[in-house]
């Protein structure tokens, strides 16, 4: 009896072993990752229309999908820059994979974020826009006011079973698949 019971809870683990990852990639979700494998994957610098710009390590995240492939997100840091930088950059993405960052289709490759959000206390959405790194629009979209964000930060992530990953600037998501 006691093999039976050993045969059977094995048979139950490899299922489910078995099933889970294929579950994960059918949901396109990521996973965060800290630690040195952050470290090392988010860049001290971003570099911008000829522009060398500091990232913000606190304010950056590193992803990673079901099949190992990375995405990093983070903001920059504009001060001291022209008016024109600031005002059409927030943060820069880079990824190993095509992703889907808020109903826009994005390549392997490194972009800029720019966010225009609605004065306080309105409680509209806010627009942001994608650029490559020579400042072209590739492309933008709605970031969702999320009032059940409770403390905003600059830049968080959203990660929960069964539902897309969401980048969080402050209150305003974006689904990324």
């Amino acid at each position: 009896m006691n093999k039976t019971l050993m045969a059977i809870s094995f048979s139950v683990m490899v299922c489910l072993m078995a099933v889970w990852p294929g579950a994960a990639r059918a949901q396109g979700s990521f996973e965060s990752v800290s630690g040195t494998a952050f470290v090392n994957a988010v860049p001290g610098d971003f570099y911008l229309e000829g522009n060398r710009i500091p990232t913000e390590r606190r304010n950056s995240a590193l992803l990673k999908n079901a099949k190992g492939s990375r995405v990093v997100v983070g903001l920059i840091d504009t001060t001291g820059y022209s008016s024109q930088i600031k005002a059409k950059y927030t943060g820069f993405l880079i990824t190993e994979t095509s992703i889907s960052f808020g109903g826009v289709t994005l390549g392997v490759g490194s972009y800029g974020i720019g966010l225009d959000s609605p004065a306080s206390p309105s409680t509209a959405d806010a627009t942001f826009k994608i650029y490559d790194q020579a400042g072209t629009k590739v492309g933008e979209g709605t970031a969702k006011r999320d009032e059940s964000v409770k403390q905003p930060k600059p830049l968080g992530v959203a990660v929960e079973v069964g539902k897309p990953t969401k980048i969080l600037f402050g209150r305003f998501g974006v689904e990324i698949q």
